[in-house]
């Protein structure tokens, strides 16, 4: 446990270091007065982000792999999308990144774009293509085709969706690649191409990042659809 410990921290700490010096020597020579509660600030996200992960490692992964290997055990291949949507959906609520994001538009729009709806937008449209990355590995369908008919969706979407929701779509989609989602369908994929005879958990458990961030975009350019 202690080395899990030191081994989190050290990492931790040659991810933000380099930054935090650069904005404590801008601190240093702009604005001094700062400097203390910028290292208190520092101190914290360091120690933050190392417990953060170290709860990543030691509880998501071994549970998204658990939670992957036992499902096609079901024998239910509706059991195991909508079960591949819920953990989808749920895990999206719970992105800080997402939250951020949210919070951000909410305050921007002064309101016109409710938090809630934002939130529930981008949970939904991970939990939908989730479930589609599951069927990809059951049924073993090509990568090009999954995301050349996502993204000519998405070209074809942005003719009718106002800039505004264009904009906000695809950042959308860069936030659910965040610290709780990615581990949590990682995990997932690994643990159900596994234990299913024939496939591959290098070649079928991965890529489903790429292709499960194009669902908020997708959702959040028919929810601007639906305001315009």
């Amino acid at each position: 446990m202690t080395d899990e410990i030191k081994k989190e921290f050290f990492e931790v700490l040659r991810s933000v270091g380099p930054v935090s010096i650069v904005v404590f020597l801008f601190l240093f020579f702009i604005s001094k007065g700062e400097i203390l509660n910028f290292t208190i600030g520092f101190i914290m996200v360091i120690l933050g982000i190392t417990l953060f992960l170290l709860g990543i490692n030691l509880g998501f992964l071994p549970f998204g792999e658990a939670i992957g290997s036992e499902l096609p055990m079901r024998g239910s291949l509706s059991f195991l999308l909508i079960f591949s949507f819920i953990i989808g959906f749920i895990t999206t609520i719970a992105e800080p990144d997402v939250r951020v994001l949210s919070t951000q538009i909410d305050y921007v729009s002064n309101g016109a774009i409710p938090q809630f709806l934002l939130v529930l937008s981008i949970s939904f449209g991970i939990g939908i293509f989730v479930s589609l990355a599951m069927l990809r590995i059951i049924y073993g369908i090509g990568f090009p085709y999954l995301f050349i008919g996502g993204y000519v969706i998405i070209i074809l979407l942005s003719l009718f969706t106002p800039q505004s929701f264009v904009a906000i779509a695809f950042d959308a989609g860069g936030v659910t690649t965040g610290p709780v989602t990615v581990p949590i369908i990682l995990s997932l994929g690994i643990g159900i191409s596994s234990v299913l005879g024939g496939k591959s958990a290098l070649s079928d458990g991965f890529g489903l990042i790429g292709l499960a961030s194009m669902g908020p975009v997708i959702s959040v350019m028919l929810l601007g659809v639906l305001y315009s």
